[in-house]
């Protein structure tokens, strides 16, 4: 789930994602350029069992900005910050843990996110879709796998163009309802028989969608997805309000289509085909990945991972798919789907790929996975750079987002 950019939304007065009609300058500072990717001594080994350890300055990286953004993260300027991982150049140089209680965060809260433990009334609260209840989020279980929210997209867009490099899938210009003619179409817009899996994956599909213009209540689409019967054809199901292509439009409903996708292309379930295709050549092997009541696994916001594992991920796009030699994204998958497919889609003139966002300053490319509450994958692959934040500032207050700060700390210590 993620309620990206809504211009007025705050839950309890604490934005929960950076928002389109910010000035650029509240977004980001103005950032170096020009930077020169500082040099290792030695090339790094690949992380399958885990990352080697370096220190900044071995890597070339200026270590200031990042040690003050780390004081001010302790400081609570940016609210409830849980994890931040840095990677140059192959090497874990950066690994900060905050401790948050938030047994003792949560206490109070109830509404339409879930309930905290204080306040849940019956059993039928209790369930992974409850964002206030510490047994779920932002950890799992009291596990060390943290909620992604909807940079589970980006994960989920490389699970399609694994399918498509494997042949189970033909290409991105398949009909997106070829993959639903076990579902009821009889009442799908003709408009949307037009479209196709690229349309999806750049959220261009036509449907009508209202996740970034409404509030946090009943009438926002996408509250109304998580509490369907049936997401995908709950999906389905949305009038049209434009031509397959003609408008983007950030579409929650949308990126779960992606575990349908995947289900019928491939006979297997999203995380089942994960295991072995994506996050068993990685070495990620502890996650969770939350289901509908129809059994999909949830790929609009359902994956979580260690902040660790999540760099890995990145990491496997900043050497175009190849991992340790295996070929694990074919076809230029790694390019195409953190290319700029929808340009300007917001007043920052942020761009948008296959379920990956675009955040470029100053002509340097930064690839970006956003998720609710504050988690934030960054790869600056011009700097061999690459940034995790997991967050969960869902409880109130006034800080301000750390998305900027990071990203300007990453730019900066990368300055030549």
């Amino acid at each position: 789930m993620i309620w990206l950019s809504h211009p007025a939304r705050k839950v309890t007065g604490m934005p929960i994602a950076p928002r389109p009609n910010w000035p650029p300058a509240l977004v980001f500072l103005v950032l170096a350029s020009g930077c020169q990717t500082g040099g290792a001594t030695q090339e790094a080994p690949w992380p399958t069992d885990g990352w080697a350890t370096s220190t900044p300055a071995e890597q070339g990286l200026v270590a200031a900005p990042l040690t003050e953004l780390d004081a001010a993260i302790r400081g609570g300027t940016y609210g409830y910050i849980d994890r931040m991982v840095v990677v140059r150049n192959g090497y874990l140089v950066v690994n900060e843990r905050y401790d948050n209680d938030y047994m003792t965060i949560s206490t109070g809260f109830d509404g339409i996110l879930g309930c905290s433990p204080d306040r849940c009334r019956d059993d039928s609260a209790l369930h992974e879709f409850n964002y206030y209840h510490p047994d779920w989020h932002p950890y799992y279980q009291g596990r060390d796998v943290h909620t992604l929210q909807s940079v589970t997209k980006s994960v989920s867009s490389a699970l399609i163009g694994i399918a498509i490099d494997r042949g189970e899938i033909a290409n991105t210009d398949v009909a997106l309802l070829s993959f639903f003619d076990d579902y009821d179409l009889s009442g799908v817009d003709p408009r949307l028989h037009q479209a196709t899996l690229d349309d999806l994956l750049t959220m261009r599909t036509g449907i009508e969608w209202h996740e970034q213009d409404r509030p946090l209540d009943e009438t926002n689409t996408t509250t109304q997805l998580e509490t369907a019967e049936d997401w995908i054809q709950f999906t389905l199901d949305q009038p049209s309000d434009a031509a397959p292509g003609e408008k983007w439009v950030y579409n929650s409903g949308a990126s779960h289509l992606m575990s349908g996708i995947v289900k019928k292309a491939t006979g297997r379930y999203i995380d089942e085909y994960a295991e072995d295709h994506l996050f068993g050549p990685l070495g990620i092997d502890d996650y969770h990945w939350k289901k509908t009541s129809k059994g999909y696994p949830d790929t609009e916001g359902g994956l979580y991972l260690q902040a660790e594992q999540l760099a890995k991920i990145a990491y496997l796009y900043l050497n175009g798919g190849i991992w340790n030699g295996q070929h694990i994204l074919g076809n230029g998958w790694a390019e195409t789907s953190t290319a700029v497919h929808a340009e300007s889609i917001n007043a920052a003139g942020w761009g948008y790929g296959y379920q990956w966002w675009r955040l470029d300053q100053n002509d340097v490319a930064v690839w970006a996975g956003l998720g609710f509450g504050g988690q934030f994958l960054i790869v600056i692959p011009d700097r061999e750079l690459i940034g995790v934040i997991n967050s969960w500032n869902l409880f109130g207050g006034s800080q301000s987002s750390v998305l900027g700060p990071f990203i300007n700390a990453l730019f900066a210590a990368a300055a030549p």
